[in-house]
């Protein structure tokens, strides 16, 4: 909340000093001051940490994605879009070292809040599907996988959507083979 009242004082000052730069007749500094004043701008309703977590996400680097993320203290504050992207990476980022639950309730809050594009919207349904898998809950798998599918329009997750899907296959043929096993091939007696 403390940075973003910095922000706004600086953006303020900046085009209070753009406006005076004008009228005193400084049309070069005036011009050069408006472009200071929109990037102040844009970094009020852009989070820098929430970029630059995003761009170490994409080069894989998760140490550093994560201390980008660790900077935000108090994801409250953040707009209602920065703070279902803040959920949506903590998802990402922690999906190798934290317990299943904990990284499926960044996403699903990440949903809950709202993500903007569908792409992101599939993603973490495809991420929250295979977690539903790992731990058993296979109906509620094949839900989030369809989910997926539907809101993939370009394309990108089908790969993954099928992947997801064979996995789905193979664990009910291994359930079935256990259950051949127990049984010893044997059909029960009817009555």
């Amino acid at each position: 909340m403390f940075g973003l009242i910095i922000k706004g004082a600086l953006t303020l000052g900046s085009l209070l000093f753009t406006i005076f730069l004008f009228a005193s007749g400084s049309w070069g500094w005036g011009i050069m001051f408006i472009f200071i004043t929109a990037i102040l701008g844009l970094f009020i309703f852009r989070n820098e940490n929430l970029i630059m977590a995003a761009l170490q996400l994409r080069q894989q680097n998760m140490e550093k994605a994560k201390k980008f993320l660790g900077r935000i203290k108090q994801p409250q504050y953040l707009f209602r879009g920065q703070r279902a992207y803040y959920f949506f990476l903590m998802g990402h980022v922690n999906s190798q070292g934290s317990s299943m639950g904990q990284v499926e309730s960044y996403f699903r809050k990440a949903l809950s809040i709202g993500l903007k594009k569908d792409y992101d919207q599939a993603m973490a349904k495809l991420s929250i599907g295979a977690i539903c898998l790992q731990t058993g809950r296979r109906r509620e798998a094949e839900s989030m996988l369809n989910e997926a599918k539907k809101l993939d329009t370009k394309g990108m997750l089908t790969d993954h959507i099928k992947g997801l899907k064979k996995q789905m296959g193979r664990a009910t043929s291994q359930n079935q083979m256990r259950m051949a096993q127990m049984s010893k091939g044997k059909r029960g007696k009817m009555k």
